[in-house]
């Protein structure tokens, strides 16, 4: 039983050290159990997150987004999402560049790569950094032939590997030189490192725009050229184990100058492992195809297997209408769906994509050019068209129908439930309904956004990166 032995001045001073320590030794415990851990590497500063509005719950489930438009075949559809009445401001936070990538949801934390050549881990309820690593020094504009993206660092969406536990993106760092890491998703650490450009390459007319892809235990990568077309650049495609060990394995199409494969939602791979590119224009408007124009089937092996063009493809290639600037939607019905810069949309087999001219159907489907990622809900394919977002149905035969027309949205949109997502190609984004195109609600984010830049769904929020950070927007 406990009972006061003493009052005097020595045992109370002892007491009040005693208090003291124990008070110094919960900090320290708070403090290292907390989820804002040291960075891995020394960063630049980083401003905290603004609360503009009502933070998520804690008890938020978040959905996993792990790769560009959410899967493999890029569909950028959550089925249980509620739809909103409001869109509300959450948080947002400025971060050490502007985000091209689009974010990701990985084990409840925001991952969000930067033209500052680092990697963020956020939190998602109130955008608190977890943790922050920085891969290099980004590469200036002065020092490059062309290119309007300044600096140029992490541009292309990162992947997340469920098998490894890490997140691959690639970094431009000075040099310059392209870098594949992969990042321990939990820690920030970098556990892989290596150098991606391949044998021959003229490496600063080539740039790393398109999200990453992953399958059977390999990284995919593509390049294109910088913006003004500068250099000797070829599209190509590049592939790493994820261990990080063996030779890279490259296809690069085979055009004498340019066919860039660089639309943001990068490659697209059906669940037998065949990776789908879509090709720019190449320099040759005369002679055989030259593969450029085009969608390509590629093995897991990046081995052609086949293709598809335009019978105009050499009309296209002189005038910059080529196909390069969206990528193959694939659609559970073994077609694909691809259009491009001259606003007309085709309808190819997936399993045999018929060459040139091989198309099943050929539709007009943009007043413009069709730029970036698809979304996909079932036969239903949300194409982002730079004059607005329309819905077209591709039907079993390959028939195509133009469903609505939402030009308040022109970059690449995504859907959760029965509702679209898109922005303006401003600071505005908009939730339309999924069935007639109608607005449902809009914000304005007060940020400025980059070119083709796409949402991240996840739990009732969505994730859009600026060019200054991300901005959080909570559904209600």
């Amino acid at each position: 039983m406990y009972r006061e032995i003493s009052s005097s001045p020595f045992v109370r001073w002892s007491r009040y050290l005693f208090s003291c320590l124990l008070c110094m030794l919960a900090l320290t415990l708070i403090s290292c159990s907390s989820g804002a851990t040291a960075s891995p590497v020394s960063t630049s500063p980083t401003s905290q997150p603004t609360v503009v509005g009502t933070t998520a719950a804690s008890s938020r489930k978040w959905d996993d987004w792990f790769t560009y438009h959410h899967d493999m075949t890029r569909t950028g559809y959550l089925a249980s999402t509620p739809d909103p009445q409001h869109l509300t401001k959450a948080w947002r936070i400025s971060l050490d560049g502007a985000v091209f990538a689009e974010p990701l949801m990985v084990k409840g934390h925001v991952i969000v790569a930067t033209e500052g050549d680092s990697l963020y881990a956020l939190d998602p309820r109130q955008g608190s950094v977890l943790w922050h690593t920085n891969i290099g020094t980004p590469v200036q504009r002065s020092t490059l032939p062309c290119g309007d993206i300044d600096p140029l660092g992490i541009t292309g969406t990162p992947v997340y590997d469920p098998a490894t536990g890490l997140i691959f993106a690639v970094a431009e760092i000075s040099g310059p030189q392209h870098v594949l890491i992969g990042v321990d998703a939990a820690t920030g650490a970098v556990k892989l490192r290596r150098t991606v450009d391949i044998p021959g390459m003229e490496v600063d007319v080539h740039q790393q725009r398109a999200a990453l892809a992953l399958s059977h235990g390999m990284v995919y990568i593509t390049y294109g050229g910088l913006a003004g077309d500068c250099g000797q650049y070829r599209g190509t495609v590049v592939a790493s184990q994820t261990n990080g060990k063996g030779n890279l394995l490259s296809y690069q199409v085979p055009v004498t100058r340019e066919g860039g494969i660089w639309t943001t939602p990068g490659p697209t791979i059906d669940k037998q492992g065949n990776v789908y590119v879509s090709v720019g224009n190449g320099e040759a408007t005369s002679g055989d195809w030259d593969h450029s124009d085009s969608v390509l089937r590629l093995s897991s092996q990046l081995q052609l297997q086949d293709g598809f063009a335009p019978t105009q493809w050499q009309q296209e290639n002189s005038h910059d209408t080529d196909l390069g600037s969206m990528g193959p939607a694939l659609l559970s019905n073994g077609l694909i769906f691809i259009a491009g810069k001259s606003g007309s949309g085709y309808v190819v087999r997936a399993n045999a994509l018929g060459g040139v001219g091989g198309q099943l159907s050929e539709t007009r489907v943009c007043d413009g050019m069709a730029m970036g990622g698809a979304s996909i809900v079932g036969s239903q394919v949300l194409i982002p068209c730079n004059d607005g977002v329309r819905r077209i149905t591709v039907h079993n035969n390959g028939s195509v129908s133009v469903d609505w027309h939402a030009s308040n949205m022109v970059d690449p949109a995504i859907v959760g439930g029965h509702t679209v997502y898109g922005l303006d190609g401003g600071g505005t984004l908009y939730a339309v309904d999924l069935a007639t195109g109608a607005t449902r609600t809009s914000i304005s984010l007060s940020e400025d956004v980059p070119h083709f830049a796409t949402p991240m769904l996840s739990g009732t929020s969505l994730f859009v990166g600026t060019n200054n950070g991300i901005v959080a927007v909570n559904l209600s």
